[in-house]
């Protein structure tokens, strides 16, 4: 009896939790629905995660992102951060009821912010900050009274700041910068009194900033900086004392600062007040702010002495005075509020430039904090020597004391300086030799000392600076030759010499310089034959030798600067023809010849069809097309007649190989014609575009790494918009310490891109490393991806621009796979990592994967793959890399450039792929694979000549990718095909 009632016992829980079971599953269905919907909208999931996690086979509360509440077993969260995601947000997520995070950082969500969100009763974290949403803010939010957070930065939002955001009872952060919002701050923010963060930067936000945020008594961060607000700072502000961030730069504010400002702030730790209009003193209680570590008053008008009081805040790491009207001391002829810094131990970044200091530089510099990594204090009127003390500062990476009135020489103590990389001493009085002290800095990048009265010649030395890219010694009295030594310098991006007394021929000591860009010998003494050499230079894009004794012919080898867009060879005693090969020179935009003795025809091919006679003036016996304003060329009719007919009836085949060539050669002078604008006339040389780059100034380049400068976002990290301070627009490309294999790509990319130079590759600028950060600073491209002209629909490219670009692609691989001594292997070749310059160019990029092979070895192995759709099969198989996998590459995307099909689109699955498709209908079926917009473009075209050109590429396309590598076709041969229908097509174009 009792057993039967232990088993009746357990069949009646057993059927309980069944029936519980059932009861979870019933009320869990509207969430699992919920969750499949919200997967539904999403059209591109990267990495695959949701395809193959989220499955009904598993039980939703184990899928990534999710996490449920433990009793009922309900979405309490869903966090799916910074995994690429594309698509829109299902209104089904406000059937998440039980939902209190939702969480989609960093992806790419674009549309509505949903309007069913205010369903969700009991969300306390709202974080969508860096995805693409637009539009207003959803009232509806209004009733998720709980939240604590909302984040809604960097995306496109607009309209006007909600006022209901006041009456949210527990809303403590609010994020909303980096968008498009109009209007004012509402003073009812003022009412949040739980509010500790508010984040309001990068909007279009106008007025003043309202006298009710100082109501806000817990605050501890403000941000409002790139709107534009203006009038004064709310006096009750300076009165939070919880405040630890005041960020108000770039906007219109005005007036001073309270004479009392510090005494109510303890806690303040950042103070960004740069680039407005505020005036008058700098508080001397701002040493009140005892925990101050950064502080930015750059670009406004600030008078009156810099506050000795500053040396007080022992915590400060960066001090940033740029840009005023601040004076020193005028009790002392030194700078004494440096002497005063040497307390703040901590001290990383002191700028001090453009204000009137006319003082001298203290000899207590010695005692300046040795974290010290940046000094730039250039226009400050500092007089008198440089203290030899300041080699003392041995972790000092940039020194700038440039445009100053310093006096006495380079002191020798200078080598104490061993971190130093970028040395400004332009545009002072300095005087005597250039120490050879200097070359033990082994660091040294930059070194610009140009503008001064150095005398003496240029120390052999120099040439062990291994690191330096930019050589500036420019209008000094520098005098006898140069050393052969200064052309060990591999890595030169830019030499300046002109202005000197620099004598002897260079044609015995040069070397050349593959990376160096620019070159100025003008206004020196140098003499002998032009150096045949200099052909050798293959990134130069300025040369300038004007103004020196140099004599001889212009050597043939010139026709080899294919970079080069600037050439000043004026008064000189150069001789005999202008080299007919320098039609070749497809760049060049500013030819100077004149005051020579040059005779013979001038060409009136390729640049020089856009030169003036002010490029050949006072030359000896020139003669040419009558716009350059010489005499025309003898008539040699008699002797071409005969030979016309010799060739006409000896050599027929010779003949229609001469014309036909003839006819193409005039072809590309017209293409020429048609896509180059004649520039305007250029009277000097361009600026230099590269230069060694900080830590600081990549981040002043790219906003502090913004979230609104990201160009995209790829396996290793980030590539950001950035310009320097000199101007220049370049890509920054910075690595994700924290991702697996980030240090390797860093360190492939590096030492690919320090050997390889090439117009069809993406130029390294400079890179800059640390214990933080690893960041490649590269040539900026306006025009984006090839990608994105395939596939975005605000883009389309004809077939001519088609063709060109993957001619340049095929250029930069024959230069990797047959120009190197150790060949490059760039493994992921692909649309994404092919970028377009602002005369759509391509330039290939992204070496985070490429493999350097040795001399003699044609293959190794490895464990890092390529993209899915362009690897080899040898390569994902067997994990064996060699140029032909780049082949194999290269003909996949040649099949989908003229397709618009990516190779791992969803069409093709199981034996199907994008190549077999093309191969089944290129037979007689070829314009169905073609790519609609493309013979949209091409309807007013000869469509059978453009349909023998699509045929042929795409034979080109499945011969580089055959299945077994010896069987594919070798670059080199790539180039010959498609150049001859690339000159068929533009032949087509003109007709």
């Amino acid at each position: 009896m009792g057993r039967l009632f232990t088993v009746s016992l357990i069949g009646v829980l057993l059927l309980h939790s069944c029936m519980v079971s059932l009861a979870l599953s019933s009320s869990n269905f509207t969430d699992l629905s919920a969750l499949l919907a919200f997967k539904s909208e999403i059209k591109i999931d990267p990495n695959n995660i949701l395809g193959s996690n989220w499955t009904e086979t598993e039980n939703f509360c184990n899928w990534v992102g999710v996490s449920c509440s433990r009793r009922r077993q309900r979405v309490a969260a869903l966090s799916l951060r910074n995994m690429g995601l594309q698509g829109t947000i299902s209104p089904y997520v406000g059937n998440l009821s039980f939902l209190v995070k939702f969480d989609l950082y960093n992806n790419s969500f674009h549309g509505h912010l949903i309007p069913e969100i205010g369903h969700l009763r009991r969300l306390v974290v709202l974080n969508l900050h860096r995805n693409l949403l637009e539009g207003a803010i959803p009232t509806s939010l209004h009733q998720c009274q709980k939240l604590e957070v909302i984040s809604l930065s960097t995306n496109k939002f607009t309209g006007v700041i909600p006022n209901w955001l006041s009456s949210s009872p527990s809303l403590y952060t609010l994020f909303l910068g980096r968008n498009n919002f109009t209007g004012t701050i509402p003073a009812s923010l003022g009412n949040n009194s739980k509010l500790l963060w508010l984040g309001l930067e990068k909007n279009n936000l106008h007025g003043s900033i309202p006298n009710e945020i100082g109501n806000l008594q817990n605050l501890k961060g403000i941000d409002l900086h790139a709107n534009n607000l203006a009038a004064l700072i709310p006096l009750a502000i300076f009165n939070i004392s919880s405040l630890q961030i005041l960020s108000l730069s770039q906007n219109h504010l005005s007036g001073t600062l309270p004479s009392s400002f510090g005494l109510r702030l303890p806690n303040l730790e950042q103070l960004y007040l740069g680039k407005n209009y505020f005036s008058g003193n700098i508080p001397l209680y701002i040493s009140n702010c005892s925990q101050l570590k950064y502080i930015q008053l750059l670009l406004n008008q600030f008078s009156g002495p810099v506050p000795t009081s500053l040396g007080q805040l022992e915590h400060l790491q960066e001090l940033d005075l740029e840009i005023n009207q601040l004076t020193s001391q005028s009790d002392s002829l030194e700078l004494s509020f440096l002497t005063s810094l040497t307390r703040c131990r901590s001290l990383e970044k002191l700028c001090i430039s453009g204000n009137p200091l006319n003082g001298l530089l203290p000899v207590s510099i010695v005692n300046l904090s040795i974290s010290l990594q940046d000094f730039v204090a250039y226009s400050c009127q500092i007089k008198g020597p440089i203290p030899k003390e300041i080699g003392s500062l041995r972790n000092l990476n940039q020194l700038d004391l440039s445009d100053n009135n310093m006096t006495g020489s380079i002191p020798s103590t200078i080598k104490g300086m061993k971190s130093l990389q970028r040395l400004y001493l332009h545009g002072n009085q300095l005087e005597q030799s250039i120490p050879r002290e200097i070359c033990v800095l082994s660091n040294l990048g930059e070194m610009e000392l140009q503008s001064n009265e150095l005398s003496g010649s240029i120390p052999s030395c120099i040439g062990n600076l291994s690191h330096l890219l930019i050589l500036l010694l420019n209008s000094n009295s520098l005098s006898l030759s140069i050393q052969p030594s200064l052309w060990n310098l591999e890595n030169l991006l830019s030499l300046n010499l002109s202005c000197n007394s620099l004598g002897g021929s260079l044609h015995g000591n040069m070397r050349a310089l593959k990376m160096l860009q620019s070159i100025d010998l003008s206004w020196n003494k140098f003499s002998g034959n032009l150096p045949t050499i200099l052909g050798g230079f293959q990134s130069l894009s300025s040369l300038n030798l004007s103004h020196n004794s140099f004599w001889g012919p212009i050597p043939e080898s010139f026709r080899e600067l294919i970079t080069l867009d600037y050439m000043d060879l004026s008064h000189n005693n150069i001789y005999g023809p202008i080299p007919k090969s320098m039609v070749a020179l497809s760049h060049l935009q500013y030819l100077n010849s004149s005051f020579n003795k040059l005779s013979g025809e001038i060409p009136s091919g390729g640049p020089f069809a856009n030169f003036t006679a002010a490029s050949f003036v006072e030359n000896e016996a020139l003669c040419g097309l009558p716009n350059f304003q010489v005499p025309p060329c003898r008539s040699h009719s008699n002797q071409e007649s005969k030979a016309k007919f010799l060739v006409k009836f000896i050599l027929p085949s010779i003949a229609l190989m001469s014309i036909a060539i003839a006819v193409i050669f005039i072809i590309l002078i017209k293409y020429q014609k048609s896509n180059v604008e004649t520039p305007n006339t250029i009277n000097a040389l361009p600026s230099v575009e590269h230069r060694m780059i900080s830590y600081q100034e990549l981040r002043h380049a790219t906003n502090d790494f913004s979230e609104d400068n990201i160009l995209g976002v790829g396996s290793f990290g980030s590539v950001f918009k950035g310009v320097l301070f000199d101007g220049t627009t370049v890509a920054v490309k910075l690595l994700n310490l924290h991702l697996e294999g980030a240090f390797k790509s860093f360190d492939a990319e590096c030492k690919v891109l320090a050997r390889v130079r090439h117009r069809n590759l993406v130029r390294v600028i400079s890179s800059c490393s640390n214990p933080e950060l690893r960041a490649v600073v590269l040539q900026y491209m306006p025009n984006g991806s090839l990608e994105k002209w395939l596939y975005s629909h605000n883009y389309c490219l004809n077939l001519l621009q088609r063709v060109s670009i993957m001619v340049d692609v095929a250029l930069a691989l024959e230069y990797l796979h047959h120009d190197q001594s150790e060949l490059v292997v760039h493994c992921d070749l692909k649309p994404s990592n092919v970028l377009l310059d602002d005369d759509m160019v391509a330039h290939v990029g992204d070496f985070g994967i490429a493999k350097i092979l040795v001399e003699k070895k044609s293959t190794t192995q490895t464990k890092t793959l390529g993209t899915l759709g362009y690897i080899a099969p040898e390569y994902g198989l067997e994990g064996r890399v060699s140029t032909r996998g780049d082949i194999y590459s290269y003909g996949i995307m040649l099949l989908e450039m003229l397709t618009r099909k990516k190779p791992t689109d969803d069409m093709f699955v199981g034996e199907l792929s994008l190549r077999e498709w093309v191969k089944a209908k290129i037979s007689d079926k070829i314009m169905e694979v073609i790519d609609g917009n493309l013979l949209r473009i091409e309807d007013g075209r000869d469509v059978v000549a453009a349909q023998d050109h699509l045929l042929e590429i795409m034979e080109l396309g499945l011969e580089c990718s055959k299945e077994f590598p010896e069987e594919r076709i070798d670059i080199k041969d790539v180039v010959v095909k498609l150049n001859k229908i690339k000159v068929q097509i533009i032949a087509t174009h003109l007709e």
